[in-house]
C-alpha cells in the first residue's frame, strides 16, 4: 500500500474542481503543530498562534470557496466530548469563518447509520484518500482510491452522514 503525504497529499486539496468532504471519526488525532495549542486548551488559556497556526488552511479554504468550490466535513463525536473533541469544536469558528462548513453526528447515533470506522477525504466524489494513523493517532498518511465501487460506498457514506449531521453553530448551541 502506497501512502500519499505532505506536497502530494496537499495538492488534492489545491487540484480538486468542486468538493472536498471529510469523514472523521476519531476522537483524538496527535497533529504536532497543535500540541502547544492543546496544552493551552488544557490549562484554560487561549493560544496567541492559532490564527497562524489554522491560517494557511483557511486561506485555502477561502480561496477555494471563492471559487465555488465546497469544502465539507462531519466530525463524529463521542459525547460527552473527549478533551480533544472540546479543543478541536472550540477551534472550529476558524474554519467555519474561512467557509468551511462543518457538522456533527453523535457516535451513539452511527451504529445504526452503518457509518464507516475510518477517516477519508473525498475529492469530486471521485477520489477517496482514506487515511491512515499510528497507534499514537499520529497521521501516517493517505491510501488513494479511485475504484468505483469503493469511491460509490464511500459517498453512500458521506451523504448518510450529512444527512443525519448537525451543522456546528447548532451543534455548539446544544
Amino acid at each position: 500500500m502506497n501512502l500519499v503525504t505532505g506536497e502530494e497529499f496537499a495538492r488534492l486539496f489545491e487540484d480538486f474542481e468542486h468538493a472536498a468532504f471529510r469523514l472523521e471519526v476519531r476522537d483524538r488525532y496527535n497533529m504536532p503543530d497543535e500540541s502547544r495549542g492543546f496544552e493551552l486548551f488544557l490549562r484554560g488559556l487561549p493560544d496567541p498562534d492559532e490564527d497562524e497556526l489554522m491560517g494557511p488552511w483557511c486561506d485555502m479554504v477561502r480561496r477555494a470557496t471563492a471559487d465555488g468550490k465546497r469544502f465539507e466535513r462531519v466530525r463524529v463525536v463521542t459525547e460527552p466530548h473527549s478533551d480533544y473533541i472540546r479543543f478541536e469544536i472550540a477551534g472550529t469558528h476558524l474554519n467555519v469563518a474561512a467557509g468551511e462548513d462543518i457538522r456533527y453526528v453523535p457516535r451513539g447515533r452511527t451504529a445504526r447509520l452503518d457509518l464507516p470506522e475510518h477517516d477519508y477525504w473525498m475529492f469530486d466524489s471521485r477520489v477517496v484518500a482514506l487515511m491512515h494513523f499510528d497507534a499514537d493517532d499520529r497521521l501516517l498518511g493517505a491510501e488513494l482510491i479511485t475504484d468505483p465501487e469503493l469511491v460509490v460506498r464511500h459517498c453512500y457514506w458521506r451523504d448518510v452522514a450529512w444527512h443525519h449531521a448537525t451543522p456546528h453553530d447548532e451543534y455548539v448551541e446544544r
